[in-house]
């Protein structure tokens, strides 16, 4: 009766133990799309990613960079300062409201032969907020200026 009762409990731990292994890894699959790294302009020059690796790229919308697409595509430039990068929107949603040039900006997508493609545009949603992630940005390329001064 012994060895029944201790083969059942080494049964029974060894398949907690795979139903354990098994949802961490689902667990660690659903994140991997959550996780999208921030990026500066320089970084992504620096050292540019992986093409199928998707991330957040930051910055300055530059001036006269916005040229309109078919639909709602639309092609742009990001600059901390420093670099600028080229970027395609090949999203679905139209442009935001408060998207314009000069503007605080992140993009999500892939970086693939020189060029960023946006799947996502994310603007600041009153005229005086920029993303955090820019501010800082600007601040480390000297580049900032404090729009309530």
């Amino acid at each position: 009766m012994k060895s029944l009762k201790k083969q059942r409990r080494i049964q029974v731990i060894a398949a907690a133990s795979v139903a354990l292994v098994l949802a961490v890894g689902l667990i660690g699959y659903g994140f991997s799309d959550g996780i999208n790294l921030y990026r500066s302009p320089t970084q992504v020059s620096e050292n540019a990613p992986d093409p199928e690796e998707f991330f957040q790229l930051g910055g300055l919308v530059v001036e006269g960079s916005i040229v309109n697409g078919e639909g709602v595509a639309f092609d742009f430039a990001i600059t901390d300062g420093d670099v600028v990068i080229p970027v395609s929107y090949v999203g679905r949603d139209p442009r935001p409201d408060l998207f314009s040039e000069g503007q605080g900006t992140i993009a999500k997508g892939w970086y693939r032969e020189g060029r960023f493609e946006a799947r996502e545009i994310l603007a600041k949603h009153d005229e005086t907020y920029m993303p955090r992630e820019v501010v800082e940005t600007l601040k480390a390329t000297g580049h900032y200026q404090d729009p309530n001064s």
